[in-house]
């Protein structure tokens, strides 16, 4: 079905009556959150959440979305009055929702003063982040402020025009006191380890470079919540467009396609309140740590590895790559004898039950999640979530050879060609330097020993560590021998 009408306000009435919509008037939403980072997954995720809260009748939480590089999506939503579609599937069926939580769209690198403006109205109470690990321009290995970084290097020769997430916040918060304001709270959604912690840990020292003062003021005032979020959010594509429009009748440009599973865990720790998000189904604690470690290593370190060993055995989905022989398997392995020792106690977790769920979500034909998507940034994601598990069971004297197995799958992708001689797209903040350190090398030895030198990735202590170089060099030259297929049927039985 072709349709030239698109979704706007005016449309909202024209929508056929099972889909859900905005229960509440979007032209009194104030603007109490800036979100940096406006992508598939804040749309997917909290951009839901805080809708929920304004069909609730608290509108003072319209969310102001700034994108930190490109117009894309400003050039989407705006003809749509920031309005879009949810698609929640699975096997059984696709629930659709539109969400009128946005209030406002900002290019950053077209007029970063037009956000510094947003950021410092009265009414906005919180500052919230879905930029990935690269944007908070940190070493992941260490969670400290790269202070080589070029963005970091501009922003603090020139404050008042930032690049980065970290040179906005800062520009912010000093430009509020400046005028008396109170502080906002900064609200990381990203997939770090104590991300709030994290967050505060750059903006103090990024604010220290420009004034000690104020980086007192930023470690004494500004509140930063730990999270967990979990919602998988796969790329949308023309398909999903079309078939979209089918079903609502009107054109959507950029609809989200995700999971009917959410989740998502709060320090309660705001400094100027916060929407009341548990109405949309968020815990808020007092201590995020042993979820977000449960997610992150679980979740997101079986998705990484399925991710590199599934491109490289040919498969195009994480659907696609459970169904295949021995992947299945070998997860639940990874996930119950290598992982699962790792983590703290629980208390209201079933973690027999949330590894099934895992498990389940994976095999979720209807999400078209493409592995090379997942595969992106991998040098920035590997820590968190491969290297730290590895580190525990290296202290616990424990075997480690799937989550080694995964660390040498993002090796052999990380080189550039598949197992064809095919070139891969490798995005990747460091693909240039990877390239240009295995460039001529073909054995597992020297290409492991070439990448295990990226300290901002491995650190000093796995490099000179036999066992995790022996582990990871093993399991690589099979790879390289044998293939990620063959490979995978070997190590689910292992």
């Amino acid at each position: 079905m072709t349709t030239a009408k698109r979704l706007s306000n005016k449309t909202l009435g024209e929508l056929p009556p099972a889909i859900t919509r905005p229960a509440y008037d979007r032209s009194l939403i104030a603007p109490g959150i800036v979100h940096l980072g406006i992508g598939a997954f804040h749309r997917a995720h909290q951009a839901v959440y805080t809708d929920t809260v304004l069909g609730s009748g608290d509108l003072r939480w319209g969310i102001v979305g700034a994108s930190l590089r490109s117009a894309e999506t400003r050039d989407a939503l705006a003809p749509q009055d920031g309005l879009y579609t949810v698609a929640a599937r699975n096997g059984e069926g696709e629930q659709l929702r539109v969400v009128g939580s946005s209030s406002g769209l900002v290019v950053a690198p077209e007029d970063p003063q037009a956000l510094l403006t947003a950021m410092t109205r009265p009414e906005v109470k919180l500052v919230s982040l879905t930029v990935t690990e690269k944007g908070y321009c940190h070493a992941p290995a260490s969670g400290t402020l790269d202070e080589t970084h070029p963005d970091i290097r501009h922003d603090l020769a020139a404050p008042g025009s930032p690049h980065s997430a970290i040179g906005f916040v800062v520009e912010a918060i000093a430009r509020r006191r400046a005028a008396g304001l109170a502080p906002f709270t900064l609200l990381s959604c990203d997939n770090l380890p104590a991300n709030g912690r994290t967050l505060k840990n750059v903006a103090i020292r990024f604010a220290e470079l420009r004034d000690p003062d104020l980086s007192r003021y930023v470690a004494d005032e500004i509140s930063c919540p730990s999270t967990m979020v979990d919602r998988i959010v796969p790329a949308t594509t023309d398909p999903d467009r079309a078939a979209i429009a089918e079903r609502l009748g009107l054109a959507d440009t950029w609809p989200v396609m995700t999971e009917p599973f959410s989740q998502w865990v709060i320090e309660d720790d705001f400094s100027a309140g916060r929407p009341e998000w548990e109405e949309a189904g968020a815990i808020f604690v007092k201590d995020v740590d042993a979820y977000e470690l449960m997610k992150l290593r679980l979740l997101n370190g079986s998705h990484s590895t399925l991710a590199y060993l599934g491109y490289l055995a040919g498969h195009e989905t994480v659907a696609e790559t459970m169904a295949a022989p021995g992947f299945s398997e070998l997860i639940k392995k990874l996930m119950d004898e290598e992982v699962s020792p790792t983590l703290p106690p629980l208390p209201g977790i079933d973690l027999t039950a949330y590894k099934a769920d895992l498990l389940s979500r994976f095999r979720n034909s209807a999400l078209r999640h493409r592995t090379w998507q997942i595969a992106m940034d991998g040098s920035q994601k590997l820590p968190q979530r491969l290297l730290n598990t590895i580190r525990d069971r290296l202290g616990a004297g424990a075997p480690f050879s799937r989550l080694a197995l995964g660390v040498a799958a993002w090796m052999r992708y990380a080189c550039g060609t598949d197992e064809k001689g095919r070139q891969i797209d490798v995005r990747d903040p460091l693909a240039a330097a990877m390239r240009s350190r295995t460039q001529g090398m073909d054995t597992a030895s020297e290409l492991s020993g070439a990448l295990l030198q990226l300290e901002q990735v491995f650190g000093i202590d796995l490099p000179a560590n036999p066992e995790f170089r022996a582990s990871v060099e093993m399991a690589l030259g099979r790879l390289l021998r044998s293939g990620a297929a063959a490979t995978v049927q070997h190590f689910r039985s292992s």
